[in-house]
């Protein structure tokens, strides 16, 4: 019986087999690798990557694709963590000692940034992290200093992860197509965190990107005075979306 896609779960499926096979590629499933998929809606992906892998674990919030799951793979080649992925506790996954887990998954585009924000959580139990989102999320994600998409999300995310844009997946390669571009990021937990508190850094750079038309002095006044600003190394003329990841980390550490 064909699944009907529900937009409330935000379901695109992938059907184009080229995309699929590259995503693959790019993964590079390996037979010791404990991995999870989040949303693994129809199992296109699922049964590419079980072809690689002796067993898998998969994250599904609606039931009636848990249950064509149930009936599609034997408990032995796959564990299905039924519920939302904004709750799951990826850390509760055993993995080997000295191993860590890799995260894959097409992430339901409504709930993005937040699922995001959840796994950065988990960063450090973590591998590395292939995901398929809208194109304009990713961009954000890996921008850089001084442009237009440049803001809380680059740097939060650059803070724990060094991050790649691969490729790009039109909508065409979906059932339903979505109306915007697709595209697969690459997040590897970075070996070369800087020192620095999160909830404080997450405070700054929210207040910071608040009015990001605002020099840098105005956004965060009564956090900080502009000699406190000159002392972390930033420009109080400055704009948000100009100031590098060093220079915030070094004003949370004010």
């Amino acid at each position: 019986m064909k699944h009907i896609a529900r937009k409330r779960f935000g379901q695109n499926f992938l059907t184009d087999d080229y995309i699929l096979n590259n995503i693959i590629d790019s993964i590079g499933p390996r037979p010791g690798d404990t991995m999870v998929e989040i949303g693994p809606g129809l199992a296109a992906m699922t049964k590419l990557l079980l072809r690689e892998l002796p067993h898998m674990h998969v994250v599904e919030l609606d039931r009636d694709l848990v249950a064509r799951l149930e009936k599609q793979f034997p408990r032995e080649k796959l564990t299905i963590h039924s519920g939302d992925a904004l709750k799951f506790d990826f850390g509760s996954i055993p993995v080997p000692e000295g191993r860590k887990l890799r995260v894959v998954g097409n992430l339901p585009y409504n709930i993005s940034s937040p699922l995001l924000f959840h796994l950065a959580e988990f960063a450090e139990h973590i591998e590395d992290q292939h995901f398929m989102l809208q194109k304009e999320v990713v961009e954000r994600m890996v921008a850089e200093p001084g442009s237009k998409t440049y803001g809380r999300l680059s740097v939060m995310l650059q803070w724990r992860y060094d991050m790649s844009l691969l490729f790009v997946v039109p909508p065409e390669a979906f059932d339903p197509p979505p109306q915007v571009d697709s595209a697969i990021v690459r997040m590897v937990p970075t070996r070369r965190k800087l020192a620095c508190d999160g909830a404080r850094l997450e405070a700054v750079v929210t207040k910071a990107f608040s009015q990001r038309r605002k020099v840098i002095r105005n956004t965060l006044a009564g956090m900080f005075t502009e000699a406190q600003l000159i002392e972390a190394g930033v420009d109080p003329q400055a704009r948000p979306e100009t100031i590098g990841l060093e220079q915030y980390v070094a004003l949370a550490n004010l």
